[in-house]
């Protein structure tokens, strides 16, 4: 997505990218028993702020929300409080690639974790993100959205730095269209992405 091959997602989300995941099990007692942990109830997700109607008011719409805020010069402060509205309460943003020992990861992130991090990094440089090919299917209200996506430092560069697929999970509640996930993984040379995931030739 965004934000997003390996190389950027080491920047833009830090020890979420790379880190080992810091799982609770590797303090935990081994001999600890399921029965005995403590159970406990999951806060209730904040509910975002109001969305403009514009951005919510088809798929296409709000794909061209994300793309917009997330896109800017370095230095140029984004929008935050628009990309938060785009998500449903709870949804989530999980950038995925290979691991540099090997293997893959997926990370699961919130919008307000994916926010600290990217905006640290758009301090410094130019980041612009555009779909240049899409692959979308419905049932119902519910819908999932490839979008082929490529990066740039700055808009005018004449070729990406990076490329790959934004995974959008999108629901209709009747009213608006709102973003349950972004799952992303970025274009490498053991993974191209394939010519039906691309724009038609010409």
């Amino acid at each position: 997505m965004l934000r997003a091959s390996y190389a950027v997602l080491v920047v833009l989300l830090l020890a979420f990218a790379v880190a080992p995941v810091r799982a609770q099990e590797q303090t935990k007692p081994q001999s600890q028993a399921p029965a005995a942990q403590k159970s406990e109830t999951p806060a209730a997700p904040e509910t975002p702020p109001a969305a403009k109607p514009a951005d919510v008011a088809s798929p296409d719409a709000i794909l061209a929300a994300v793309y917009n805020v997330i896109s800017g010069p370095a230095g140029q402060k984004r929008d935050w409080e628009r990309f938060r509205s785009l998500f449903l309460p709870g949804g989530r943003l999980v950038p995925s690639g290979p691991k540099k020992e090997g293997g893959f990861f997926a990370r699961v992130v919130t919008p307000d974790e994916y926010v600290k991090f990217a905006d640290t990094y758009f301090e410094k440089n130019g980041f612009t993100e555009n779909e240049i090919s899409r692959k979308s299917e419905r049932y119902g209200n519910i819908m999932q959205v490839f979008s082929t996506y490529a990066s740039r430092h700055d808009a005018k560069d004449p070729e990406p730095f990076d490329r790959g697929i934004n995974s959008f999970q999108l629901f209709y509640d009747g009213a608006r269209w709102w973003i349950v996930t972004i799952f992303w993984q970025g274009e490498t040379s053991e993974t191209p992405i394939p010519k039906e995931f691309l724009p038609a030739a010409k």
